[in-house]
């Protein structure tokens, strides 16, 4: 058990376009991620709070009330939107508003600001001298426990298997994660064999990056609205 709260703990996903202003057909990508967002929120509904929106140009955030999704909303997003590169800062920890009481964008507290450092944390960082350093980070208001220094590193580790995936084994990845219902199916929308399927997940380490995402699943997954 990784998480005991003194407060009801929520989630934060804040997520950032990479290069935007660099982007050819920019006002497309803008659509597609907004429906990309309407997707997700119908999707997820029972685990939001404040639904996922554009709020700040190319950024875009929602809230969440348990972490038993989070990560496979961030997954659904980097895979839908390849190749336009997002990075994610996860926040955890308390709200400051009354949320019945308020708009979305007036929302506020600890879960936000550490959502807002982990951005900031990755902006920073880009470009120096960590090559292995992930495009998600998580913050943890009050972390005692080093869970959120543990999630980093796991994400690390995951970001060095990702870089080395040619564009072949990344569409078969993608694929295959998003829809979990196996080689022949994801072979079939592809329009290749079953074999390349298994090989691209073997050459791409996927089975190892799948055991990494189900670590942070599982401790994400320990966080829920009655955890007080």
């Amino acid at each position: 058990m990784f998480f005991t709260f003194a407060y009801k703990p929520y989630i934060v996903i804040i997520g950032d376009i990479i290069d935007s202003r660099k982007l050819e057909k920019r006002g497309e990508v803008q659509e597609k991620l907004k429906q990309i967002l309407r997707d997700l929120n119908e999707k997820y509904n029972e685990d939001i709070v404040s639904p996922f929106m554009i709020t700040l140009g190319d950024e875009f955030q929602g809230l969440l009330h348990n972490g038993r999704n989070a990560l496979k909303i961030i997954e659904n997003l980097r895979s839908s939107m390849h190749p336009v590169r997002i990075r994610f800062g996860i926040g955890i920890g308390s709200v400051s508003t009354k949320l019945e009481q308020i708009e979305t964008r007036e929302i506020d507290g600890p879960c936000y600001y550490s959502a807002r450092n982990a951005i900031d944390y990755l902006k920073k960082n880009e470009n120096r001298y960590h090559s292995d350093e992930a495009d998600t980070r998580i913050e943890i208001e009050n972390d005692s426990t080093g869970a959120a220094n543990l999630m980093n590193t796991v994400f690390s580790l995951m970001s060095v298997i990702e870089k080395n995936w040619t564009e072949r084994q990344r569409t078969i990845i993608y694929d295959f994660a998003l829809h979990q219902d196996g080689q022949e199916k994801c072979a079939a929308r592809l329009e290749i064999a079953q074999s390349s399927v298994q090989r691209g997940l073997t050459n791409g380490n996927y089975y190892a990056y799948a055991k990494a995402m189900d670590t942070i699943n599982n401790i994400l997954g320990e966080i829920q609205k009655n955890d007080i």
